[in-house]
Formats: C-alpha cells, sequence, structure tokens
C-alpha cells in the first residue's frame, strides 16, 4: 500500500470513528451524566440489602452513595459532611441480594457529556524545600 493510501485510510477511519462516537442516543448520555453525578457524591440514594429466601431486610443505607459492585462485594461509599465520608462493605451471596433506588430526580443533560475535572487531582501538592540561609546573610 502507497504512503498516501494508508494516509487516507487512517483519515477515513478517523472520521468514521468521530461520526459513530456522536451518534449516541439521549439514554445513554443521560446514563453517564447521572453516573458521574452519584461518583461525585451528587445523587441520593437508598441501597436495601436483603435476603432473597427469607425475604428479609438486613440493612439500609440512606444518603449521597457511591457503589462499585465487585461480584461477590459491595463497597457504599457515602459522603457524610463536607470532607467526611464512610465506606462499608457488604459480601453479597446466593441469598444475600441488593437494590439501588435513587430517591430524588437528577437533573442532567441529555444532549451532551459531563465531564468533571478535580484540580487536586491533575496539579500535584508539592512542599519545596531549599537549602541556604534566607534571612540575613547579605547574599
Amino acid at each position: 500500500m502507497r504512503k498516501t493510501t494508508k494516509t487516507a485510510a487512517v483519515a477515513v477511519a478517523a472520521v468514521a470513528a468521530l461520526a459513530l462516537a456522536g451518534c449516541t442516543n439521549d439514554a445513554v448520555t443521560v446514563d453517564h451524566n447521572i453516573t458521574q453525578d452519584a461518583e461525585n457524591f451528587k445523587v441520593d440514594r437508598r441501597v436495601v440489602f436483603f435476603n432473597g429466601i427469607t425475604d428479609e431486610y438486613l440493612l439500609t443505607i440512606e444518603g449521597r452513595c457511591n457503589l462499585n459492585d465487585e461480584g461477590s462485594q459491595l463497597e457504599v461509599i457515602c459522603k457524610t459532611d463536607d470532607d467526611t465520608y464512610k465506606k462499608s462493605f457488604l459480601g453479597l451471596s446466593d441469598n444475600v441480594s441488593y437494590f439501588a433506588e435513587q430517591l430524588e430526580a437528577s437533573d442532567v443533560s441529555e444532549y451532551r457529556y459531563q465531564v468533571i475535572f478535580k484540580p487536586e487531582q491533575i496539579i500535584p501538592d508539592i512542599d519545596l524545600e531549599t537549602s541556604g540561609d534566607i534571612e540575613g546573610d547579605g547574599n
């Protein structure tokens, strides 16, 4: 294949990928945006754990919580105050399961993805230490 043909093929593939990326439906975009809000503790949830054999409720957790289902374990992290969080680990089995309910409607855009940058994660926290006398040596 000649160089110009390869370049043209790469350009066509890039344009096709961008076109397909723009072809998401409203539900996919809303799902992404609600997930982003939940991961940033903006969604009130109720998580109920129950025994599927006895139909007994085992535990309920409510609050601005993010869920991480690891298969046999569910991790629930809830924001309890401005800078405080609680993390619970709950074992799941063939008879213990959970239901998570969003308690309030989310006001998210159906037309564009939401991306949240946290500057403290991008800009490193650097402690600067210098050598030498800073005060009064006249240099």
